[in-house]
């Protein structure tokens, strides 16, 4: 892709996601969803191959079904109130379409069994993209909403969502597939906070984003995409391959790391509001997920590729990929822990 197309084309996909963002009446929350679907198609098929064009199919038709709903729920809600206004409380019927639709946006179990097939199906960078801008919007539009979300609805597919990412991911090896699972089981934590406390959503969804973000580019520099040749990156780039153990660990919400600081405020706020079963159970799910980072961890920096020659480390060319973002994000995605009182006082 031409790189002034390509710019035009992310210009159109952010401006979509701002308008769903600073929108105060429903038709332009609509608008701005479709905008960004029909800008994010050209960039999920930038290397162009059966497989990218599946996934973008894929990717339309369920993006499309939940626009319909979306607007459904918008029309259902016109008819009773009489009024665009996103701000004003919905209708409950409304407000179970609405749910219905941003989930099927969202990838939120049982809507989720489109997103480990297209992640899979593009390269890394549009994968980097889908798993993180994407969500945005849709959260924006389920935070606006939280007074009015039928909680019942909204904590069954939290947990099936946190249930599903971590059994989902278990038997992968591909490192897509891998991020896609862990991006459901994420949605699911961002979901169940949701009614009780949206601003620690937005924390979540800042920490996900800066994990998710660093993951990726770390994938990206060492051209990985299976977890048999992540096992080589040892002897190539040893201080890279130590930063993926603990990113995984972060991930996985150990507590020195920044991957803790959602759980265990998503935990504490659920137990303050007299749910003992809802934290038990994300907590468990949550040792699922804690297995397969564990076992990337270990084929990445436990474990050292067989090699036929007496050389331990392989012949260094020169890195061609720039890495400056990198740095800051490492760092941003594993020492964030101390700032947590400073979180609670915000919340």
């Amino acid at each position: 892709m031409k790189p002034p197309i390509f710019i035009i084309i992310m210009l159109t996909v952010i401006s979509g996601t701002m308008i769903v963002m600073t929108a105060s009446h429903w038709l332009m929350v609509w608008i701005g969803f479709e905008m960004n679907l029909l800008a994010i198609i050209p960039i999920l098929m930038k290397k162009y191959n059966p497989r990218a064009t599946e996934a973008a199919t894929k990717y339309f038709l369920t993006q499309a079904t939940a626009s319909m709903l979306l607007m459904m729920g918008i029309i259902i809600n016109l008819l009773h109130s009489e009024q665009w206004t996103v701000s004003k409380d919905l209708n409950p019927m409304a407000s179970i379409v609405m749910t219905t639709a941003l989930a099927m946006k969202l990838g939120l179990a049982p809507f989720h069994f489109w997103v480990p097939e297209v992640t899979q199906g593009i390269s890394m960078s549009s994968g980097l993209i889908l798993l993180t801008w994407q969500k945005i919007a849709p959260l924006s539009i389920l935070y606006q909403i939280s007074p009015t979300i039928n909680p019942n609805l909204l904590l069954t597919m939290a947990t099936m969502s946190v249930m599903i990412g971590g059994w989902g991911g278990l038997n992968q090896t591909q490192l897509r597939k891998i991020m896609a699972y862990s991006s459901i089981a994420h949605m699911g934590w961002m979901a169940a906070i949701m009614m009780y406390s949206p601003t620690m959503m937005i924390l979540n969804l800042t920490i996900y984003i800066i994990m998710t973000l660093t993951t990726f580019m770390l994938f990206m520099y060492n051209s990985t995409t299976t977890t048999s040749s992540l096992s080589q990156t040892w002897n190539k780039t040893p201080l890279i391959t130590s930063f993926i153990l603990v990113l995984m660990m972060s991930l996985g919400g150990l507590p020195p790391l920044s991957g803790f600081i959602p759980k265990w405020m998503i935990i504490q706020e659920l137990t303050k509001n007299e749910m003992i079963m809802m934290p038990t159970l994300l907590a468990m799910t949550a040792l699922l997920n804690l297995y397969f980072y564990m076992r990337l961890t270990y084929t990445t920096a436990l474990t050292m590729f067989p090699s036929n020659n007496c050389m331990k480390m392989k012949w260094r060319f020169e890195r061609t990929k720039k890495t400056i973002l990198l740095p800051p994000l490492i760092v941003m995605s594993t020492m964030l822990l101390p700032l947590t009182p400073m979180l609670f006082i915000l919340d």
